[in-house]
């Protein structure tokens, strides 16, 4: 696997991961099948979570996983969060902020900062 990105790096890389042209891409996907009729939102979250069980499993037995595993697996847990969010009419950036400044919120940085203690034990 790549060293860790850099927290602007990161930032960049998510950010096109809810463009426009990949909900478009997904949605020609979906259409061009017919598949949409299966995508209710029970249906998309159950995926999510296979999916994200696939991804667990790359590193079932090691830290470091299969790095084109990796890639696929994580493929499909964004790609059924980014159907789910469309199906439900949900912007993702909209609602990771939103959750983000909940999470702020729990977790000060002056308290929190090197620790992984849950927040009501900070």
């Amino acid at each position: 696997m790549r060293s860790k990105a850099t927290q602007g790096q990161l930032c960049a890389s998510v950010a096109n991961v809810t463009s426009e042209r990949v909900r478009e891409a997904l949605s020609g996907f979906v259409r061009e099948r017919d598949w949409g009729q299966f995508h209710t939102p029970a249906n998309l979250a159950k995926s999510i979570s296979i999916e994200a069980a696939e991804l667990l499993e790359c590193f079932q037995w090691s830290d470091d996983g299969d790095e084109a595993r990796v890639r696929e697996e994580l493929a499909d847990v964004v790609t059924y969060c980014t159907l789910l969010a469309e199906r439900l009419g949900l912007d993702l950036d909209d609602i990771v902020l939103e959750k983000l400044a909940v999470t702020s919120a729990k977790y000060p940085a002056e308290r929190s900062k090197g620790r992984s203690a849950k927040y009501d034990a900070l």
